[in-house]
Order: C-alpha cells, then sequence, then structure tokens
C-alpha cells in the first residue's frame, strides 16, 4: 500500500509507447501530440524522440519545469502548457522557430524568469501569459512583429511597454484584471481601438475582421446611446429569425451586420 501511495506522488509516468498513441493526426496533416489532464509531473523525456510532432499539448498537467532539451523538437509550431506549475521557461524556447502559438497562461511565471530569448520567435502570433506572477513586460517583446493576440489578464502590471501595445499586428490585448492606474487604462483601450483601426481590412482574416467590425458596432452603438440618451436603444443583433422568417434569412445577416 504504502508503495502504492509512492508511486501515485510522484504522478502518472509517459513511455515512449503511450505517447505515440497519443498521437493524433490534424486537419491539416500535422502530428499532434495529446498529453494533456495525465497528471503529469516531469516532462517526459521519451517524447522527444517524436521530432516529427507538429503540436505538442502538455495542458492541465502538474509540470513545474521545462527541460532545454525540448529544443529537439524543432518542428513544433503550437504548444499548450497552460494550468500547470511552471515556475521559469529554458531559454532554448528561443530555438524553437517555427513556433505560432505559445500558451503558458495559469502557471506560476514571474517577469524574473520569463526568458528574453521569447522575443526570438519571430512567426508567434498568439502568445498567453495571462493568469501567471508578471508585473512588467519586457520591452523586448515588440521584436515580435508577427503577434496578433497577447493574453496578459490576472497579473500585477501596472502598465504596458509601447513597444508591445504597438505592434503592427496586434488585433487581440487582453490585460483584464491588473491594477492599472485609471489613466493607463484609458491610454489602453484607445490604443487597442486605434490598431484595429489602422490595419486594412484588405490584409485581415475573416475571424480578425469580424472582430473589428463587432468592436467598432459597439463603439458606435456606446456614442449614439451617450449623445442621444432619450432614444430608444435598438439592440438588433439580439435578434434571431424564427421558423417563420427563414425565407428572409439574408435580410436578417444584413440587419445584424449593419445595425
Amino acid at each position: 500500500m504504502a508503495k502504492g501511495k509512492a508511486k501515485g506522488s510522484k504522478g502518472k509516468k509517459i513511455t515512449l509507447k503511450t505517447a505515440k498513441n497519443s498521437i493524433r493526426i490534424c486537419l491539416d496533416g500535422g502530428r499532434r501530440l495529446d498529453l494533456s489532464k495525465m497528471r503529469i509531473t516531469t516532462f517526459p523525456k521519451c517524447i522527444l524522440k517524436l521530432a516529427d510532432v507538429d503540436e505538442l499539448d502538455l495542458r492541465r498537467n502538474m509540470l513545474k519545469k521545462i527541460p532545454s532539451s525540448i529544443q529537439k523538437l524543432q518542428k513544433l509550431r503550437w504548444l499548450d502548457l497552460h494550468s500547470n506549475q511552471l515556475k521559469e521557461l529554458p531559454e532554448a524556447i528561443g530555438t524553437l522557430q517555427n513556433i505560432f502559438y505559445l500558451n503558458i497562461c495559469n502557471n506560476k511565471l514571474t517577469t524574473k524568469n520569463l526568458p528574453e530569448e521569447l522575443n526570438l520567435l519571430k512567426n508567434l502570433r498568439i502568445l498567453n501569459l495571462g493568469l501567471n506572477c508578471l508585473d512588467s513586460i519586457p520591452t523586448s517583446l515588440g521584436a515580435l512583429k508577427e503577434l496578433s493576440e497577447l493574453g496578459l489578464f490576472d497579473n500585477a502590471l501596472t502598465t504596458i511597454p509601447n513597444s508591445v501595445k504597438k505592434l503592427p499586428k496586434l488585433m487581440k490585448l487582453n490585460a483584464k484584471r491588473n491594477p492599472f492606474p485609471d489613466s493607463t487604462k484609458r491610454e489602453e483601450h484607445a490604443d487597442s481601438i486605434k490598431c484595429m483601426e489602422t490595419v486594412p481590412e484588405k490584409d485581415l482574416c475573416c475571424s480578425c475582421l469580424k472582430i473589428c467590425q463587432d468592436a467598432r458596432d459597439k463603439l458606435s452603438k456606446l456614442k449614439n446611446m451617450t449623445s442621444s440618451p432619450s432614444k430608444k436603444p435598438s439592440f438588433p443583433l439580439l435578434l434571431t429569425p424564427n421558423s417563420s422568417a427563414k425565407d428572409n434569412e439574408e435580410e436578417w445577416r444584413l440587419r445584424g451586420r449593419h445595425p
């Protein structure tokens, strides 16, 4: 019995066979290794033998450290480490040049242990650093010119560097629930709106374009309601056609997009 308890305290051991059986083929043909929610406490070194993996999912485990040897997974383009117990990341993370998605949300990372080498991930488009212990953001992250989404929510930030806020392709910046001074909050909101407005619509994908349109629509509604308080507010986006309106679906779509 005691032996069983000792084994359990070490977490689940991942063998190479287990890892191989956890590989799935993505819709685009990429190879995804899903080891999420498996109570892993130590990074499974055996997966370093799977150098052809494109995506690695280690979310919702109990990992405290990622080894420098992760640099052997040079094909990685997608890495999810959220909801672990990580206090630091290895400098070698900067060698994974193909990564475009990196989620380190809900860990125990501090600014001191956030490697400067993150700024070497030139193809990074989505970075989630939310729910950590960050009290500042390195200005060097301004080198991530391809970044379009950045999560900084639920940290201890009092400011965000201009080099980061003004990244050329940044479309979504979530910095909610940080102890910003009121003036900083206003500036941050204004900058995020400006960022969305200055990107040409022809350069946006469908989802990014919808985000921009929704943001403009909300801003326009707020302005209208503020300038005309006596006017009865209209919320066409809350309306949905019933079965008798199916013949006019195209009209409903137009009304939903252009209130």
